[in-house]
């Protein structure tokens, strides 16, 4: 009887200090990220997703230390966040476009000039001058933004040799009539119809400030880029999307951001075979493509900023059934 209390003693010493070590690294981790909630209530809601996602990292992390994972994941400042409300917040790539708005807008379907024609085995147009730096669409579902402006950067960079970040906000609050809903999501193809018609100002002539204005505060005679149209790809072929990445730049893209594991991501070959290639919501920017050893990738740029990812980045596995979609929904503009 004695041993057996001694061991259910020694089980809830063991329990405690488990616990504890749970409590101090969440406070660890909140202090650095800045984190503080209204309530008892929420701060307990906040742990228990924290602790969610702290198993997925741990168990995760172990696999990847085994090589049987082809990336890490790390404890960022998503972690306390539930599935439904990152989404909300941070992603809002509209699932809603069909073959009819693709023909009406898309002036054509890219297809390959010479597709004999030997590719580069990599390709990464930052090294090109064609990519501006990482930005923040914080708390403001306006990747399809971002998205967009990466790809019209890049193409008037093709153009005219001038690298001109450009505005994000002005789609936000002057697209909507396109079909776009600001901070509630938009898609790229959207976002090129407008800057068809009016323009797009630079991001420092119309700062962004990660929610949309009342009112349009478009001033056509500060625009610093315009498009004629806009090329979209085959769905679902990564062959075809290859080559438009590396003879014509960076192409917009819509992807699955929904799992933890997108969010957590640190480094590495992103694959997850839950990941929807046909359910897309969030836009990102495709910049390149190489290889990891065997392993072959997609180089995509996020907004979600610098500390996130590689410094911002995040190579995705290709020629892997169109992984998150990725292949999916391509289009670029043409300037």
């Amino acid at each position: 009887m004695r041993v057996l209390l001694a061991v259910a003693a020694l089980v809830v010493v063991v329990g405690a200090a488990t616990v504890s070590e749970e409590d101090k690294e969440f406070e660890s981790w909140k202090q650095e990220h800045g984190k503080s909630y209204g309530s008892e209530e929420e701060e307990s809601q906040r742990k228990m997703s924290w602790l969610t996602s702290r198993k997925l990292v741990l168990e995760h992390n172990k696999l990847a230390e085994q090589g049987l994972e082809s990336y890490t994941l790390e404890m960022n400042e998503f972690a306390d966040m539930e599935d439904q409300e990152f989404q909300d917040m941070y992603t809002g790539s509209l699932d809603s476009m069909n073959e009819t708005e693709t023909n009406t807008h898309c002036a054509s379907t890219f297809t390959p000039e010479n597709e004999e024609d030997t590719l580069p085995s990599s390709v990464d147009w930052r090294t090109a001058g064609y990519v501006t730096g990482v930005k923040s669409q914080r708390r403001c579902a306006s990747g399809w933004a971002f998205s967009a402006t990466g790809a019209l950067e890049g193409q008037m960079y093709r153009r005219t040799r001038r690298l001109i970040p450009l505005s994000e906000q002005q789609l936000i609050d002057c697209s909507g009539s396109y079909g776009n809903h600001g901070c509630h999501g938009g898609l790229a193809i959207r976002a090129f119809w407008y800057v068809m018609h009016k323009g797009l100002e630079s991001g420092h002539s119309y700062p962004y400030w990660a929610r949309k204005s009342r009112s349009c505060y478009f001033e056509p005679w500060k625009v610093k880029a315009t498009c004629r149209g806009m090329m979209c790809l085959p769905r679902g072929n990564e062959g075809i999307l290859k080559y438009a990445v590396a003879r014509i730049g960076p192409i917009s893209v819509s992807v699955d951001a929904s799992r933890r594991s997108f969010r957590l991501y640190k480094s590495g070959v992103y694959y997850d075979h839950t990941c929807s290639n046909h359910h897309m919501n969030h836009g990102v920017l495709l910049i390149g493509y190489g290889r990891s050893g065997s392993r072959s990738y997609w180089l995509v740029k996020n907004s979600w900023g610098t500390w996130w990812g590689e410094h911002g980045y995040i190579r995705m596995s290709r020629n892997k059934g169109n992984q998150c979609g990725i292949a999916t929904r391509p289009v670029f503009p043409i300037v």
